[in-house]
C-alpha cells in the first residue's frame, strides 16, 4: 500500500524505509484500543484488522496494512479509559483494555507480537513483525492501589501516564485543578514503585509542578509519551524549555505528538473556544446531553478546526533538538485519539513523510533512527535496568 498522500520523491522515501528496516520505528502512543471499544464494542470479530479500517471507522487511522506501509516496527497501544470512569472504579475497565490488546495480538500472530522489553522490540522487529507494547494513560487507572499497578505491570503495561485530562489522586493535571502542588504522597509512592518494577513514568498530561516533582522523585529516566514544545505552541499540555533541559539531563525522552491543538496556536485557541462553547451547551441542556452534542456538532461545522501540518511537527522536533538535544526526542502520534490529523500525516501509513522532511532539513541517518526508536528504547532499557548504560 502506497498512499497518494506521500509528499516526497520515491528515492527519499525509500531511504527512510531503509532506515526503518534497520532500526525500528516505535510510536509511543496510539489509542486504537479505545476506538475498538467505542466503535466495535471490543468485538474483534466485527472487523478485520488485517484489512484497511478506513471505511468502517475513519477516525481509527490504524490497521495492519497501514502500519506496514508506514514502516512501523512497534506501537505502545494505549489502554486509556476516561477520567470520569474513575467513579465506578477505572481499573476494571483498564483490565478489559489490556485484555483487548492481548486478544488483538493473539488474533494476528503473523503480524503482531507482545513486547515487554527493549530487546523484545528488536527481536520482533528483526522477525518482520510489529512489536506491541502497552501504555496506561492516567493515574486513575490503578484506583489508588500499588497492588493493581503491579498486576498491570505483570500483564504487560510498561508505562503509566501519571496524570490525566483531569487531576487525580496521584498528580495534578495540566488541564485540571491544582490540588496536590504536583504529586500527592500516593503519587510519589507510585512513581517509586514504578522505578522498582521497571515501568517508565510518563509525564504527558502533567502540570508543570507534577513534571518537576516526578523528575525529582524518579531514579530513572522519564518520558513524555505524547507531548510537544510549549515554546512552539503555548498549550498547557506541552513542555516548557526548562523542563525539557531537566528531562534531558535525566536522560529521558519527549515523544512529539500529532494533535493539532498542541502543534499551532491557532488550533489551540480554537480548541479553547470550543471547550467554552461545549460547557455552555451542557449547562443549557443539563438533562439532554444528546441535544448538547447535536448543537456542538453544528457549531463545529461552521467553526472548523484550523489545520496543522506535518511541517509543524518537524518544527517542534527542531526546537527540542536545539534546546535538549537529538538524544531526547521520539514520536508519540496519539493516532485514534483525535479527530483532525495534520496535513501530510493523515494516518500511520504516512510516517515516512515526517522523516523525509527531517532528512530534507539536514538530519542525518543516525539522527533519524534515534528519533524513530533508539532514544525510547534506551530509556525503556534504563527503566528496566537502572544500572545499564547501553542496550
Amino acid at each position: 500500500m502506497v498512499s497518494e498522500k506521500i509528499r516526497f520523491d520515491a528515492e527519499l522515501i525509500d531511504k527512510v524505509r531503509g532506515l526503518f528496516m534497520k532500526s525500528p520505528l516505535l510510536d509511543g502512543h496510539n489509542d486504537t484500543p479505545w476506538r475498538i471499544r467505542r466503535e466495535f464494542n471490543s468485538d474483534l470479530e466485527s472487523f478485520d484488522f488485517s484489512q484497511s479500517t478506513a471505511d468502517i471507522d475513519p477516525l481509527m487511522k490504524t490497521d495492519i496494512p497501514r502500519l506496514r506501509a508506514g514502516g512501523v516496527g512497534g506501537v505502545f497501544w494505549s489502554v486509556f479509559v476516561p477520567d470520569s470512569w474513575a467513579k465506578d472504579g477505572a481499573s476494571k475497565f483498564v483490565r478489559e483494555q489490556i485484555a483487548l490488546v492481548h486478544r488483538l495480538v493473539d488474533k494476528y500472530p503473523d503480524h503482531l507480537e507482545i513486547a515487554l522489553t527493549a530487546q523484545d522490540v528488536r527481536r520482533i522487529h528483526a522477525a518482520g513483525k510489529i512489536a506491541s507494547l502497552i501504555g496506561m494513560e492516567g493515574g486513575h487507572s490503578i484506583d489508588g492501589s500499588l497492588e493493581i499497578l503491579r498486576e498491570f505491570h505483570h500483564s504487560g503495561a510498561r508505562y503509566l501516564t501519571i496524570a490525566g485530562a483531569e487531576t487525580n489522586a496521584l498528580a495534578d493535571s495540566a488541564t485540571g485543578e491544582t490540588v496536590h502542588g504536583g504529586l500527592s504522597p500516593l503519587g510519589k509512592k507510585v512513581a517509586r514503585e514504578m522505578n522498582r518494577l521497571g515501568m517508565m513514568v510518563d509525564i504527558s498530561h502533567a502540570s508543570i509542578g507534577t513534571m518537576q516533582a516526578v523528575l525529582d522523585v524518579s531514579d530513572v529516566p522519564v518520558i513524555f509519551s505524547h507531548s510537544s514544545s510549549r515554546a512552539v505552541c503555548d498549550s498547557p499540555r506541552n513542555v516548557p524549555d526548562d523542563i525539557l533541559k531537566i528531562m534531558a539531563d535525566k536522560d529521558g525522552v519527549i515523544m512529539i505528538t500529532f494533535v493539532n491543538m498542541f502543534l499551532n496556536d491557532d488550533a489551540r485557541k480554537h480548541h479553547d473556544i470550543l471547550h467554552k462553547e461545549w460547557k455552555r451547551l451542557k449547562s443549557l441542556y443539563p438533562e439532554d446531553e444528546e441535544k448538547a452534542k447535536e448543537e456542538i456538532r453544528k457549531w463545529e461545522k461552521f467553526n472548523p478546526t484550523p489545520p496543522a501540518t506535518m511541517e509543524q511537527i518537524a518544527d517542534h522536533i527542531d526546537h527540542v533538538r536545539n534546546v535538549a538535544g537529538i538524544d531526547y526526542i521520539g514520536i508519540g502520534s496519539d493516532f485514534a485519539g483525535f479527530r483532525t490529523p495534520p496535513f501530510g500525516l493523515e494516518d500511520v501509513s504516512l510516517f515516512p513523510n515526517l522523516f523525509a522532511e527531517l532528512m530534507k532539513r539536514g538530519y542525518s541517518s543516525e539522527d533519524l533512527i534515534k528519533i524513530a526508536g533508539e532514544n525510547i528504547l534506551r530509556v525503556m532499557n534504563k527503566a528496566a535496568n537502572p544500572d545499564s548504560v547501553t542496550i
